[in-house]
């Protein structure tokens, strides 16, 4: 635990050092006041902030992963010559990794909401929009390493990575239309369930929104969550889902981390 507590410090100290977190708290932070500017509600601004984060952040977490794994490949090498776990290694660099980027989205979403004193109005909204943003930064930047330590072309990791994001975050819900409207004749909403359960930023919105209780913002497969399982028990199985998916590959990216021969 030792171990693990000083690569992260100092992975944490390395990448909040670096432009792209800097980059990516201000985006939020311009995005946040934007929102505030066209609106005066600031529960129309936290939905507006739920559709670009389930967006932004799977993009942002898998790229950036990706390529700071890359890069670290020669520290990786250095550490290793070293009698360390290989483990502690790994998650020291993970959480160096991940908790910056879940640091910058807090900021860059909270501040905006502290200036204008509107944090107590919608503070059960803000945290869920907050968890939400936390858990798909952890899910993307597993999914990233996992990537990354697959492959060692650093142009085919990045290749990989964004084509999971367009899978997930664009093309994912044309397929599930595609096969509601082929197979419209049968009882498809079981299927449709698993089907989203597959997909993490489906996952992420569903946890989200069943919480505005706005079926047609969710989306088809929003609404067969809530008729199914309704507000309450929709959301806590979304969200275990969303724990499953931070777990399955973090462990697949760990075992390979273990094994492999840098």
């Amino acid at each position: 635990m030792k171990l693990v507590n000083k690569i992260f410090k100092y992975e944490l100290s390395n990448v909040l050092r670096s432009r792209w977190m800097i980059f990516y708290t201000l985006f939020f932070l311009a995005i946040s006041y934007s929102l505030f500017a066209f609106t005066n509600d600031s529960g129309k601004a936290i939905l507006s902030l739920m559709n670009v984060i389930i967006v932004v952040i799977p993009l942002v977490s898998l790229i950036f992963g990706t390529m700071y794994l890359y890069n670290a490949r020669e520290f990786v090498e250095m550490m290793l010559c070293q009698p360390i776990d290989r483990k502690s290694l790994y998650f020291g660099i993970y959480l160096g990794t991940s908790v910056p980027l879940s640091l910058s989205f807090i900021f860059g979403i909270l501040l905006p909401f502290i200036v204008r004193g509107d944090v107590s109005e919608q503070f059960g909204l803000l945290i869920l929009l907050i968890v939400t943003g936390v858990l798909l930064t952890l899910i993307f930047t597993s999914i990233a390493f996992f990537i990354s330590l697959i492959n060692n072309d650093k142009v085919k990791g990045l290749g990989f990575s964004i084509i999971i994001w367009l899978i997930m975050s664009v093309i994912y819900d044309g397929f599930v239309l595609l096969v509601i409207y082929i197979f419209k004749d049968y009882p498809v909403e079981n299927s449709v369930i698993v089907m989203s359960v597959l997909n993490p930023v489906d996952l992420g919105r569903i946890f989200f929104m069943l919480k505005f209780d706005v079926s047609a913002m969710m989306g088809y497969t929003g609404a067969v969550f809530q008729k199914f399982f309704g507000n309450t028990l929709g959301m806590f199985i979304s969200f275990i889902s969303l724990i499953l998916w931070i777990f399955l590959p973090q462990y697949a990216a760990l075992k390979n981390f273990v094994k492999k021969d840098f």
